[in-house]
């Protein structure tokens, strides 16, 4: 623990630890800061890892052991400031939160933090893990019955007759769980309902308690001795990302990188810098990135290109919909741009389907790696990309004269010649104000109603940016009208790979 001077309590607000996370990560990038310095190489781990804790979802890392999951997984909490807490409260209850959402102990009391006082909890001790064997279990996940409160006169049923336990230690901070696989399916399927509603639903002593934590879930690939199958419904929300070993030279700097970080006496030399509370920066928070009509499209035709795939066992369920748009947005965000394109929706699909779809079996070989097989969810997932935008393609008519100007642009790529292309920059405009006619003004956010619907009151190089996704794709639907050649168009826009 560690006491912050000059806290004033009436000036705090309670903020959930993954809009605190997010905020951290957009901060750094915003100041062209490295997020996980801990972590060196495993460029896409990170980049997966950092997508989803953006979109608000929880990281599910597969690898062999001995990867550096747990590390990664505690370099988190770097992000997080120290916060305050209601003193001896075990599950870190906050002082300016209501009674439904304190603990018995705490919501006893009319004025906890006046009665117990505050204490504050650092950002590295914001880390709690449940350790998966064989013997995890309802006890060790969510608690036990605490017989010497019974012993005193409390009902069994009684509230304050159950001691919190995995779950609730992870309250306001990251929750490590270590080999999901390795714990009985029967009893994985009490984290399904906590990540589903972000509460624990005690009937037997009518509690419904509030949990605000980021869960992070490691495990071996299926096939390895001692593996449970996890339950799709879980598996739905978890967000499924591969973490191989680090390339031979990274290796030996980490090696190195371990044993320096520790004095002789086994103390650490490199503690991470104290911080202050943290404080909600609601402009930073906020989604500033436009999805324009033809992403969106993509992006939801996509997912539901799965259920018909002919490569597919089983497809995505309409959760892959929105954590796909999520993960679109917040591709775009890390590259510190204002408008999503293909490549960021590409991306943000296989994230969003890796653990929610099924390859079908005569597709996988015999002894693939965890690796391999990530590869080839990947693939075809960005097979279904490209198929889908041929099929958007389809209902849009590109004639002679835009296809000329597109083989004379493409060798150029320069956004700021369009005026030298009438034809191509009118088609622009064209599948840019279809944007401007789509009523959902309700759904959309700050960004898009400013894009769409206010033009004059957009920088510059936003509308870079919008006519940029634009042109990629109307150069993809050239490509796949066999109007545009391939090779070159590859060298200025992405074009999804085939999969084959």
């Amino acid at each position: 623990m560690l006491g912050i001077k000059d806290f004033d309590l009436s000036e705090y607000k309670p903020t959930p630890v993954i809009y605190e996370l997010r905020q951290s990560i957009l901060q750094k990038l915003k100041e062209n800061e490295e997020i996980l310095p801990d972590i060196d190489g495993r460029e896409e781990t990170k980049r997966d890892v950092i997508r989803a804790i953006l979109s608000g979802a929880n990281p599910y890392l597969v690898s062999e052991e001995g990867t550096g999951k747990t590390r990664l997984a505690k370099s988190l909490t770097k992000l997080l400031s120290p916060v305050p807490v209601i003193k001896g409260c075990p599950y870190h209850d906050d002082p300016k939160w209501g009674k439904d959402l304190l603990c018995p102990r705490c919501a006893e009391s009319e004025n906890p933090a006046e009665e117990f006082g505050i204490d504050f909890i650092s950002g590295k001790d914001r880390f709690s893990r449940i350790q998966g064997n064989e013997y995890t279990n309802y006890a060790k996940i969510l608690g036990v019955k605490d017989i010497q409160v019974i012993r005193e006169g409390r009902s069994p049923t009684d509230p304050r007759a159950f001691t919190g336990t995995g779950v609730f230690h992870g309250n306001r901070g990251i929750l490590f769980v270590a080999d999901l696989p390795l714990i009985p399916t029967n009893v994985q399927v009490l984290f399904h309902p906590i990540l589903e509603e972000r509460k624990v639903i005690l009937e037997e002593y009518n509690i419904e308690r509030p949990i605000d934590f980021l869960l992070i879930a490691t495990g071996n690939p299926e096939g390895f001795s001692h593996v449970n199958k996890i339950p799709r419904p879980l598996l739905d929300r978890l967000e499924l990302i591969h973490m191989n070993l680090p390339e031979k030279d990274i290796g030996m700097k980490v090696m190195l990188k371990e044993k320096s970080e520790f004095r002789l006496n086994g103390q650490k030399t490199s503690e991470s810098p104290k911080k202050d509370i943290f404080r909600p920066d609601y402009s930073l928070l906020e989604r500033n990135v436009a999805a324009p009509w033809w992403i969106v499209d993509v992006v939801v035709k996509s997912v539901r290109e799965t259920r018909e795939s002919v490569n597919l066992d089983k497809g995505a369920s309409i959760r892959g919909i929105y954590k796909a748009i999520d993960h679109t947005y917040a591709t775009a965000e890390m590259e510190g741009r204002h408008v999503a394109n293909l490549k960021d929706a590409c991306d943000g699909l296989k994230l969003a389907l890796r653990g929610r779809i099924k390859i079908r079996a005569d597709l996988i070989g015999f002894g693939e790696s965890p690796k391999e097989s990530f590869e080839r969810s990947d693939k075809i997932v960005e097979g279904v990309v490209g198929y889908i935008t041929a099929k958007i393609g389809e209902q849009i008519e590109i004639g002679e004269e835009v296809s000329k100007e597109i083989n004379t642009f493409l060798p150029m790529g320069e956004i700021g010649i369009l005026n030298n292309y009438p034809n191509l920059k009118n088609m622009v405009l064209q599948m840019c104000e279809l944007d401007s006619k789509r009523d959902q003004k309700e759904v959309i956010n700050r960004a898009e109603k400013m894009l769409f619907y206010n033009p004059d009151e957009v920088d510059a190089v936003a509308f870079s940016e919008y006519y940029y996704s634009a042109i990629e794709m109307i150069i993809n639907f050239g490509v796949h009208k066999g109007l545009v050649e391939e090779d070159v168009a590859k060298k200025v826009v992405f074009i999804p790979e085939r999969f084959t």
